[in-house]
Parts: structure tokens; C-alpha cells; sequence
């Protein structure tokens, strides 16, 4: 066989026979070298090479197919080998990765095939390969479309978020933060009494009152490995999506792993086997899902009443007067001074916003700031955003009304 149609031979293989022959084809080329083949999306090489942790340069008699992404304006294109053959230098062993990407259904599979001198090489890179991608550094690993990967813009705003500039009532914010850290610090007394050292905790309430700050803040104070999840979708179902997310979790202890809205990610359809992922036979010593809900009325009750799955519930609640004066005050300081309220006005804006969320108090502040830039004449920010208050107080009490007329129907 000539290596250069290797991998264009292999693609034209019925798919049912795709793996098989792509192996008996490598172990005739190479008799005298040994051939680990996986599939598994551990296995980043890409990843592994950028991290400088092996050296790697195309097969130049194969034709390499690399694929181009753009990610955004000023970011850099994205490179992703397709189906390739590499040469890799690792550890002053030279091995040989072959890459093959097919369809099977409507899933796109990706399979690898390892080339070394002894089995036991191949297998040591292998799972070297496979140890470095599944630890998180200081990074945020994002479980989106059936897929593991490290977000960095969700990371930066984690960095952004702390306790110190998360509003909250101090009984409440003292009481999640020391919850999180007893656990933590708790595994050996845990274990010594023979409880499960892990934890299910849920965050309920209207949106916009600070449950995904709180989220943020915690997983930056807490300094714990990170698993977030974006969504189950997979042309597998959603189970496997599951399945994927608690078998990382569990490689990864400790660490937390993060649903937000989860009466959108678990349902009916689901529930049953997200339920014994999270506290069946398998052991998740060291997991804490983090659950936030706006809509506690649509989790199933086995999920949202069973003490050993969500053992812990905090309910974050409109913010009280304090809060919302405390809230307005923190963003008056990050103003240039001509954008300021004074302190009356601070106060005058907090006695008018009574049932006012904490996004709905950022909207009166965002719109305050754009009226007060647009006039051509500015008057006293006070005034501007008492005017606006009682705009949004209007928009509010009509959104509240459309509700409940469509709730009738």
C-alpha cells in the first residue's frame, strides 16, 4: 500500500468497516511496531502539543486535511486537524497518531490509532494524554453539544465576580459561603462517620436577584475544580450526554459541577437516569452539583424534595431596601462624577424601586446613564433616574399583567 492514499482509501471503506480494515491495514504496514486505536475525546493531542508537552509535525507523503474556524473580530482562526497522519515526538520516543473522522448516524466520529515501538509506550502516551486533558488548571471546563471544552471568556468573569461585590443579605451570603467551605474542609470527618462526602445544592428564585453572580463568586473564592453545564444535547440522547458529564465529574473530584437553570436540562424524559447518575451506584465522593432554578414549580419533585439529592436549598428572594440602596451605591462609585447620584438621590431611587430585582435595578441604572448622555441639555441625574424608575415600574406592572391574562387563557 502507498501511505500517501492511506487515509483517502480508509475514507472511501464502507462505514461498518471503517475501523476494522484502517487496523488491519496498519498492522500489515507496520508488523514489527505496536498499534493502540481509541476513540475516546480525552485523548486532545492538540491540546497536549500546545501545551508543549510533545512535538508534532504533519506526515508530509499524506495529504493532512485541516480545517479553519473563525471565532470572533480580533480573535485568532481556529485549526483543527481533521483526518491526519502525525509524527510525534514525545519524551525521545517518536510515535506515529493516525486521525480518522466519519459519520456514524448522524454522530461524527473521531477515532485514533497510536504507532510505537512496544505496546507499552503507545499505551503510557496514551494515557499521558488523556491524564493532562481530564485536570483543570485554574480553567473553566464547559459541557456544550456533546463536547468538553475550556471556555475563556466564561473563566475571565468568573475571575470578575467575588463575595465582596456580590450583593446579597449578609445572612444569606455568610451562610452559602461557609456552607461550601465546611464541606470542603469536612472529608475526613465525613468519612470517618461513614457519610457520602457529597452534596446536591439548589438556588431558587425569580431571575435576576443574584443567583448566577453568587454562582460565579463561589466557584472563585473556592478555588475547586469547575464542570459547567451548558446543555445535554446529543444525537445519542441526552442520557449520554449524562453519563459523560458525571464519569468526568467523578476523574475530576474534587470539584463542582454547575447546572444553571436545570428545569431547562432535566425533564421527564431524563430524569430517571440523571437521578441515578447523581446518587445511584456509582460513587461521587467529592462532587457538589450546583443547581440554580427560576422555575421551581417545573422540577419534578424527586429532584426537588428528596433530601439526599438536593440536600441544601437557599431562596433568593426580591432584594430588600438595603440591598437595592447598597446595590445602587456600588454602581454609583464606578461613575464618573457628572453620572453620580447623590446620596439623597440614592435614597429617593431605592424607595421607588420596592420589588425591583437586581437586573432590573442594572437596566435603571444602564438607562439613567444613556437618557442622561443623549439629552442636549443634562439635568441632575437624581432626576433622570426617578424618571426612569417609574418607567420601568410601568413596564413591569404591564409585563405582570400580560402574564396573568395569558395564565387565564
Amino acid at each position: 500500500m502507498i501511505l500517501k492514499d492511506f487515509i483517502s482509501e480508509a475514507l472511501c471503506e464502507p462505514t461498518d468497516f471503517k475501523g476494522y480494515n484502517i487496523s488491519r491495514k496498519l498492522s500489515e504496514l507496520y508488523k514489527n511496531r505496536a498499534i493502540v486505536e481509541g476513540e475516546s475525546y480525552s485523548f486532545n493531542l492538540a491540546a497536549y502539543e500546545k501545551a508543549g508537552q510533545c512535538s508534532i509535525v504533519n506526515e508530509s507523503s499524506v495529504h493532512n486535511q485541516v480545517t479553519t474556524g473563525w471565532e470572533g473580530v480580533g480573535k485568532k482562526l481556529s485549526l483543527e486537524r481533521e483526518n491526519t497522519w502525525l509524527n510525534v515526538l514525545w519524551r525521545g520516543e517518536l510515535l506515529d497518531v493516525v486521525f480518522v473522522s466519519w459519520y456514524e448516524g448522524s454522530c461524527k466520529t473521531r477515532y485514533h490509532w497510536i504507532i510505537a515501538d512496544t505496546e507499552t509506550i503507545a499505551k503510557d502516551f496514551f494515557q499521558a494524554v488523556c491524564d493532562w486533558d481530564a485536570e483543570v488548571r485554574g480553567e473553566i471546563l464547559v459541557y456544550e453539544d456533546s463536547y468538553w471544552n475550556k471556555n475563556e471568556e466564561l473563566f475571565a468573569a468568573i475571575k470578575r465576580a467575588t463575595l465582596d461585590n456580590l450583593i446579597l443579605s449578609p445572612n444569606l451570603k455568610e451562610e452559602i459561603k461557609s456552607d461550601f467551605e465546611r464541606f470542603f474542609a469536612s472529608r475526613e470527618l465525613y468519612e470517618k462517620y461513614g457519610i457520602p462526602w457529597k452534596r446536591g445544592v439548589l438556588l431558587i428564585g425569580p431571575p435576576g436577584n443574584g443567583k448566577t453572580h453568587t454562582v460565579k463568586a463561589l466557584i472563585n473564592h473556592l478555588k475547586q475544580p469547575c464542570l459547567y453545564v451548558k446543555n445535554f444535547y446529543s444525537s445519542y440522547g441526552a442520557e449520554y450526554s449524562m453519563k459523560r458529564l458525571f464519569q468526568r465529574a467523578r476523574q475530576t473530584t474534587p470539584c463542582i459541577v454547575v447546572m444553571e437553570d436545570m428545569d431547562s436540562l432535566v425533564d421527564g424524559r431524563n430524569r430517571s437516569y440523571f437521578l441515578n447518575e447523581m446518587d445511584g451506584f456509582a460513587a461521587n465522593t467529592g462532587v457538589v452539583v450546583l443547581a440554580t432554578t427560576n422555575h421551581p414549580e417545573k422540577l419534578d419533585p424527586a429532584i426537588l424534595d428528596r433530601p439526599s439529592r438536593f440536600d441544601r436549598k437557599y431562596y433568593f428572594n426580591l432584594p430588600a431596601a438595603d440591598e437595592r440602596a447598597s446595590y445602587l451605591s456600588t454602581w454609583n462609585n464606578s461613575l464618573q462624577k457628572d453620572l453620580q447620584l447623590s446620596a439623597k438621590g440614592i435614597a429617593k431611587v431605592t424607595g421607588k424601586t420596592e420589588g425591583f430585582s437586581f437586573a432590573y435595578l442594572k437596566e435603571l441604572m444602564l438607562s439613567s446613564m444613556m437618557e442622561w448622555m443623549s439629552s442636549s441639555n443634562p439635568i441632575a441625574m437624581d432626576k433622570v433616574a426617578a424618571k426612569r424608575a417609574a418607567i420601568l415600574r410601568e413596564q413591569m406592572s404591564k409585563a405582570a399583567k400580560s402574564k396573568d391574562d395569558s395564565a387565564k387563557k
